[in-house]
């Protein structure tokens, strides 16, 4: 866990470019919408806000081995976002930034796209179980479910 740390300003831009090119990777089929996106999601502007709102980066870890590959974002003990860049998948980082949560920051609930399988089988593999709650993730028309450890 050596390579997790708490995020900085410095790493905005990292943090930015992880965030909308990994979601529009893994959710771009989920939720079919381009305008969003690549219109909507933009780096320069979510960087930006991160670096403009007090407090953007309080509940913000990343995983930095001579740069950032993968953020990870918490809140009163629920992970609220694992992302790992996906030129890095496969590497582990995803699993120590897991393990950083559960371990260090005693978190052990998360919600999760239902259509999302790949990050499903990823929580799964790292014991955590599926509570048979969904919602609405809010302003779309798709759902989240909860997990936890």
């Amino acid at each position: 866990m050596e390579n997790i740390r708490k995020a900085t300003p410095a790493d905005v831009s990292r943090i930015a470019e992880i965030l909308i090119f990994t979601k529009r990777t893994h959710c771009r089929a989920i939720f079919c919408n381009d305008i969003v996106s690549f219109g909507e999601m933009q780096v320069c502007p979510l960087a930006k806000k991160l670096l403009e709102t007090p407090d953007a980066l309080k509940n913000i870890w990343v995983y930095d081995d001579a740069f950032v590959k993968g953020v990870l974002a918490l809140e009163d003990r629920w992970i609220r976002e694992l992302y790992v860049d996906p030129f890095f998948r496969n590497q582990g980082i995803g699993s120590a930034l897991i393990e950083y949560a559960v371990a260090q920051m005693k978190c052990s609930r998360l919600w999760v796209l239902e259509k999302n399988t790949r990050a499903i089988d990823f929580y799964l593999s790292h014991g955590f179980l599926r509570m048979g709650e969904r919602k609405l993730e809010e302003g779309t028309a798709e759902y989240v479910i909860r997990m936890e450890r």
